[in-house]
């Protein structure tokens, strides 16, 4: 009989950490995150295993861009500054893909997002891929369209195309799952997001 106590209470204990591993955070959506293995400003291969276990926030942007990225990127950076000054760094990190990867080598993006005033930190910004891929990453992971098209009256030192595409601050969980968004456009939203990402990490 005592033996069988000490069983039943192993099976339960086992029960509450596994469920306490397992949080299910509250969110406007579920996405599941498809596996990639892309390439970071430095070269290293960034994968979605290796942010398991951290919260991230993702955009998808291109240097090129006249409207929505350069705002989005510069909120991306005050996001950190501020995550780095609630000591939350080693808990969110920040990814960027770029949907335009045969103009955004791995120098361009460095050079863009430190110019946006960000840093590398905890920081990557993805190339290396098919513009296919990314294509086709972005609307299975985040539900979010990619597409090229002409740019109209673009002046003769811009580019001559353009992309529709998210401009969104996606918040993505420590198991893989991005969950929340926020227009990246909006300054104001970065205190909402980095809330939202205490109010998950503490």
């Amino acid at each position: 009989m005592k033996k069988n106590t000490w069983l039943m209470f192993i099976i339960l204990a086992g029960t509450m950490l596994l469920s306490a591993c397992s949080k299910n955070y509250e969110g406007d959506f579920s996405y599941e995150i498809e596996d990639f293995e892309f390439e970071n400003q430095d070269g290293e291969t960034v994968s979605n295993e290796d942010l398991k276990g951290t919260f991230w926030v993702a955009d998808f942007i291109f240097t090129n861009c006249t409207t929505a990225c350069p705002p989005m990127t510069a909120n991306m950076a005050k996001a950190q500054e501020k995550i780095k000054e609630a000591g939350l760094e080693d808990k969110v990190r920040f990814v960027s893909f770029t949907i335009d990867p045969e103009y955004d080598t791995k120098q361009v993006l460095k050079d863009y997002i430190q110019k946006q005033g960000g840093d590398f930190s905890n920081w990557d910004a993805l190339t290396g891929y098919t513009p296919e891929r990314i294509k086709e990453f972005s609307q299975t992971s985040f539900k979010s369209l990619v597409d090229k098209i002409p740019r109209q009256n673009a002046k003769e030192d811009e580019s001559s195309y353009d992309f529709l595409h998210s401009s969104s601050l996606f918040i993505v969980t420590p198991e893989g799952n991005a969950i929340k968004r926020f227009e990246g456009t909006q300054f104001e939203n970065v205190d909402a997001l980095v809330n939202q990402l205490k109010e998950y990490v503490q």
